[in-house]
């Protein structure tokens, strides 16, 4: 399997951009459920400079439970705002892999809360304005980390729809886009 080159100030870079992300849908999470600003705040934590811990993890998989219970009890919204958070920290496991599901560790965070958001509204125009909103978020380091991997994959549902579209945005600012005259890896 072929590998991408990838240094641990560049990992923080996508998991600061991911935190940045699932921020914008932590308000449509109850406010007595902790857990998935718990996981962001820990992703951020690595992100600002600390080491990648247990903690980072424990707080995706308490993300998770709150995600899944949201759903369970027809919270959709607040359940793709949790697993936002979850991605926000499964962004610090971004792995060097050149697979494309690799993809959604980094744009993984920006597709749920902009799902989340489009729920709220009963608009996917939302998501879509959204995911574009946060392309703007996306610091160059972030751009040529994404570039190295293979596009986004098929599939996923409206979610896997929205990493893709976020996926040709960023790309197209890439100057190793094809699109720009550059060449893809």
């Amino acid at each position: 399997m072929p590998t991408v080159e990838l240094a641990l100030d560049e990992l923080r870079a996508v998991t600061a951009f991911a935190v940045v992300c699932a921020r914008t849908a932590l308000p449509i999470v109850p406010h007595d459920e902790a857990r998935p600003g718990e996981a962001v705040d820990a992703a951020r934590a690595f992100a600002e400079g600390g080491r990648r811990t247990k903690a980072i993890r424990d707080g995706a998989w308490a993300a998770q439970r709150a995600a899944t219970e949201a759903r369970d009890d027809g919270r959709p919204a607040a359940s793709e705002a949790a697993r936002a958070a979850v991605a926000a920290a499964g962004a610090a496991y971004l792995h060097p892999l050149a697979r494309a599901k690799q993809v959604r560790h980094i744009l993984g965070a920006a597709a749920h809360a902009a799902r989340a958001l489009e729920l709220v509204a009963d608009d996917p125009g939302v998501g879509d304005a959204h995911v574009r909103a946060l392309a703007d978020r996306a610091t160059p380091v972030v751009v040529e980390v994404l570039c190295r991997y293979p596009r986004a994959p098929a599939g996923g549902g409206r979610v896997g729809e929205l990493v893709r579209v976020l996926d040709v945005v960023l790309r197209q600012r890439s100057p190793r886009s094809p699109e720009r005259g550059g060449s893809e890896a």
